[in-house]
């Protein structure tokens, strides 16, 4: 079910949509563990059970888990350079529905709808059900959807065109969030932040480190108004259960390949061999005359890298904006998104090893 949530996140698809592309989509099949011949798979509403039911118990450790094990993963595989040094930003996610109710966005994505349909057969307008926006009543606007729905699924020709099936099926999955949730887009956890003195936004921040392999080590989520600062202990605790921060013993390979001890230990073939043991020592704060020194200035140098991490999240997997309400669904967002873009630089680093090595 996890690893659907990570197809959902990172081809940015509704649950329907998604059930629908794998019935054919050998790529995902694979990543599934399903054979090609596999025509029975689960009913899309039982993702939405999963995400609310299921990891409702793990929304406050499964981002944790979930960076701790791509950590590991890259310290085994040797991929990050213990120096002892992480780099620490925020960004913001606006929430799902910004400052608009969710009347307005279902009125925005029925809107939408009717644009695609009308570029196809302009003599729908005469059969599209009668619009009751003027009455201002979410309540209105969700049976105005539901109408919408069955005339269109009713003329069965645009439930077969992909982009339209897919404008469907996210009206319809947004509709059914907002039946269940009435106060969908008083979204208690969120809060109006800043991202300048001049420029607000309404949402959260999510407060990460990585090491200058550009591999996250930590996260936090707060609400939108939070200061960054404050997150900074919490991220460097974080790092250092994560394993971050390690003494690094380097051995004698030629000496390992003879160890009676060596199984287990030491691969055949392995060109070095190290041992890593994690530091847990306290954290302490420097004084603010550190950052006049050289070393400070130098380190400073490699701020892009965090810059560009927050970019990848947001023009690679629409970290920008919340595909979900609430403090568990951008929880669940947030442990996806990373995990994905951890993921991903460790192949790639892997890959750049293997290739140095050859």
């Amino acid at each position: 079910m996890f690893k659907y949530l990570l197809l959902k996140s990172y081809f940015k698809l509704s649950d329907r949509g998604l059930i629908e592309r794998t019935e054919t989509d050998l790529l995902f099949k694979y990543f599934l563990g399903y054979s090609p011949e596999d025509t029975r798979l689960i009913n899309p509403s039982l993702l939405t059970v999963f995400r609310r039911e299921r990891l409702k118990d793990e929304e406050n450790n499964l981002m944790d888990k979930l960076i701790n094990k791509t950590a590991s993963l890259a310290l085994e595989k040797g991929l990050i350079e213990v120096k002892n040094k992480i780099i620490v930003d925020s960004t913001h996610t606006n929430a799902m529905f910004h400052h608009i109710s969710p009347r307005e966005e279902l009125i925005r994505q029925a809107k939408e709808l009717r644009k695609s349909i009308y570029k196809i057969d302009k003599t729908m307008h005469d059969k599209m059900p009668k619009k009751r926006e003027s009455s201002g009543l979410l309540e209105d606007q969700i049976e105005y959807t539901k109408d919408l729905l069955d005339v269109v699924k009713e003329d069965g020709r645009f439930t077969v065109l992909p982009g339209i099936k897919e404008q469907i099926d996210l009206l319809e999955e947004t509709m059914n969030d907002t039946e269940i949730e009435l106060e969908y887009s008083k979204d208690q956890d969120a809060k109006v932040g800043h991202k300048t003195a001049d420029t607000s936004f309404f949402g959260y921040k999510t407060h990460i480190a990585i090491t200058p392999e550009r591999i996250i080590t930590a996260a936090t989520i707060t609400t939108g108004e939070k200061h960054d600062g404050k997150e900074l202990i919490n991220l460097i605790e974080k790092s250092k259960k994560n394993g971050t921060q390690v003494e690094c013993y380097y051995f004698d390979v030629e000496k390992c390949k003879h160890c009676p001890f060596k199984d287990g230990c030491y691969k055949d073939g392995a060109r070095s061999k190290t041992y890593n043991v994690k530091i847990k020592d306290d954290t302490h704060i420097k004084h603010m005359d550190y950052m006049e020194t050289e070393e400070f200035k130098n380190l400073y140098k490699e701020r892009y890298k965090i810059e560009a991490k927050n970019a990848e999240l947001k023009n690679n997997y629409n970290y920008g904006n919340a595909n979900t309400c609430g403090k568990l669904g951008i929880t669940i967002q947030e442990a996806t998104t990373l995990f994905l873009a951890n993921m991903k630089r460790i192949i790639k680093l892997n890959e750049e090893k293997n290739k140095n090595i050859k």
